[in-house]
Parts: C-alpha cells; structure tokens; sequence
C-alpha cells in the first residue's frame, strides 16, 4: 500500500509540474529592408544582430539582382549574407524575378526550422504584382514547435489586400503549432483588412507608426499570433533606426505551452 501511495503522489505531482511549466520567451523582429537602398548588409546585419532575436521575418529582400539605384549591392545574395553575419539559420522566398535576379521575403531563425514553405497569395487584374508568405515550422526546444511566417501584402487595393489576409488565415490558423505572423500588410489599423481580417490574431506589436522612418506617419508593419490565448505580449518596441523607409519592430512574446 505504500508503495501504492507513493507512486500515484509522485504520478499526479509530476502532472501538476507538467501542466504548470513557465511559459516559453521569444524575440522576435519584423523589418522591410528596402532591397538595401538604404543601408549597407553589415548595417543591417548589425542592427539584427545587435537585437539577439530568436527570430526575424524581412520583407523586400533581394537575392543576386542587379538593380540600378542600388549598385553596392549588386550580385548580393541578402539571406545568406545576413545569416552569414548574424549567426542565424536562413530561408528565402522567391516573390517576383527581378533585375537578373530575385525578389522576395525571409526568414533568420536561432532554432533549427523543420519544415519551410512559400505560399504565394492572391493577385488580381488590379494587384501589383505577385506576394506571398515564407512559413516555417521552427523547433525551439526538442520536439517543440511553433510556425513562424513572414508577408508583404500588395500596396495599391485593399481589395486585393483582403483576399490575401483571407488567404493568410486559411493557411495559418489551421496548423497544427500556434502562430506568429508579421509582416508589411500595406494596410493601417482601421483599415477592413486589420481591424476585421485580422480580428482573430492577438497583437504582438505596439501601435506606433512605421513609415516613412525619417517621419512616421502610418503604421502597416506588424506583429501577430495565433491562437489569442497561446500568445502573450511582454515587451514591444518600435526601433528608431534609419536603415529603411520603414522602422523595424520588435516584440518580447511569451508562448504559453
């Protein structure tokens, strides 16, 4: 009988321990990088690095182009190099061929990602051009994950910004790891696209404006995660660095297991 005892209290006080585990902490940033027109990758890579986030989605990364307005980065593979630089494991997707090369959105990760995809999202006759979203599932402890994605939403209709937030929603929300997704949506907090596309989210993010990063005025940068209740905000930030048009984000968040 008491041996009986002891293992059913050690049983249930290992349960109760398992059912009351910490809550796990990440940082995460979000910055459109503006193909590099503003700043060189060793700026960007510092800043990053600077920062020690576990993970990163960028927007507007370019991969071996040679574009006029931008001739010291010309040939410049932008992930690899600022993985390179940061220390971080890397994951590109293609949006649109550009200038003898590629255009696209990224990913840098401390943890190890299982799984990487690019899902491209709608474009219409009125769209302008081809957008996506980088979706990876990451493994930040062993045999634990979360999905992390990285967007860029279409500037010119919001019409066709809501198909693509309809088609975020889709892809996300039913897999099987809680979310964080962050992004450019090209879209401020009132617009149809966030206040109601994106009701279902928890903002990871603060309010403040975003662009022009010399004087802000709109905020279309973003944070969010989903489920609501698997994602807490401890910390968020908005960094006033004059690396890009747009300024980068960062949020402490907490994944509640």
């Amino acid at each position: 009988m008491r041996n009986f005892l002891f293992i059913f209290i050690f049983f249930f006080s290992g349960a109760a321990v398992a059912q009351t585990a910490p809550p796990v902490r990440l940082k995460v940033l979000c910055y459109n990088l503006r193909f590099g027109e503003l700043a060189s990758l060793e700026e960007l890579a510092g800043f990053i690095k600077a920062q020690d986030p576990d993970v990163v989605a960028l927007q507007e990364v370019d991969c071996r182009t040679y574009r006029g307005r931008t001739p010291e980065q010309h040939g410049k593979d932008f992930i690899t190099e600022l993985g390179f630089r940061t220390g971080m494991l890397t994951a590109f997707g293609k949006t649109i061929p550009y200038a003898g090369g590629y255009y696209g959105i990224g990913i840098l990760s401390k943890y190890p990602l299982a799984s990487v995809e690019r899902i491209y999202l709608p474009k219409t006759a009125d769209g302008k051009e081809q957008r996506a979203v980088l979706v990876a599932d990451i493994e930040y402890r062993e045999g634990r994950y979360f999905t992390f994605a990285s967007t860029h939403l279409d500037y010119v209709n919001n019409q066709v910004r809501q198909a693509q937030v309809e088609k975020l929603n889709e892809v996300l929300t039913s897999r099987a790891h809680p979310v964080i997704l962050c992004g450019d949506f090209n879209a401020r907090p009132h617009y149809e696209e966030i206040a109601h596309g994106m009701a279902s989210w928890r903002p990871l993010d603060n309010t403040e404006f975003t662009v022009p990063a010399n004087n802000p005025l709109y905020k279309i940068d973003y944070i969010f995660g989903y489920p609501k209740e698997r994602w807490k905000s401890i910390e968020a930030v908005t960094y006033p660095v004059q690396l890009s048009d747009h300024l980068p984000l960062g949020a402490l968040v907490e994944l509640h297991e």
